[in-house]
């Protein structure tokens, strides 16, 4: 397949995941580009400008939320279509949020390749995307803390049922819901990390204001 644009940018911080839809991309004949967080995003955007971004949503340094507001303030990148990968960002307000910050498509995981590729796709065959006016800084860090609070909510909640369960479970049953319990304290320490950060930016923006 002769791509006549840019490379995808695939922004994703889980190597495999990240592997896999890079090879499911390259096996179309579409050049990829990869990146781990948002950060490396922006330096991969600023070397070789993409034909698109597909990028996780929970991610260290600077998440997908993130990434894409900077994408769309910017005047040489908010014409980049933006399609969002997550399994932790799912409920409809998370939905509506990114679909407000000018994202194309938003795809739950784990992600069904057909969809994926077909998605893919029409954004690239549909021409420059027809985006929403940029949030202005105000309104992206309102929405974008209710998102980081709620997510926070659900993984403590979640947190405690496993660790509630892990004490009834049988031993051969307690190593999967161990990893799962792993997994989410390393996501709620990402979300609060995150959410420590943006409490920062919304403090000097008072204060400066």
């Amino acid at each position: 397949m002769n791509v006549p644009y840019g490379p995808i940018l695939v922004v994703e911080d889980v190597p495999n995941i990240r592997d896999l839809l890079a090879v499911t991309l390259r096996f179309k004949g579409y050049p990829v580009i990869t990146a781990v967080n948002g950060e490396d995003a922006i330096k991969r955007i600023t070397e070789q400008r993409p034909a698109m971004v597909i990028t996780d949503i929970l991610m260290p340094k600077m998440d997908g939320f993130s990434l894409m507001h900077r994408l769309r303030t910017d005047p040489k990148t908010n014409q980049i279509p933006v399609v969002f990968l997550s399994a932790t960002y799912v409920t409809p307000e998370d939905k509506a949020f990114a679909i407000s910050l000018g994202a194309a498509r938003f795809l739950e995981k784990p992600v069904d390749t057909e969809e994926f590729l077909l998605t893919v796709a029409e954004i690239l065959t549909q021409g420059p995307p027809t985006v929403p006016p940029p949030m202005s800084q105000k309104e992206f860090y309102q929405g974008y803390r209710e998102r980081l609070e709620s997510k926070l909510r659900h993984k403590n909640s979640q947190i405690t049922r496993t660790e509630r369960l892990l004490k009834t479970l049988p031993d051969e049953q307690k190593p999967s819901f161990e990893a799962l319990l792993e997994e989410a304290r390393n996501h709620r320490k990402q979300i609060e990390i995150e959410l420590n950060e943006l409490y920062e930016i919304i403090d000097q923006n008072q204060q400066n204001g």
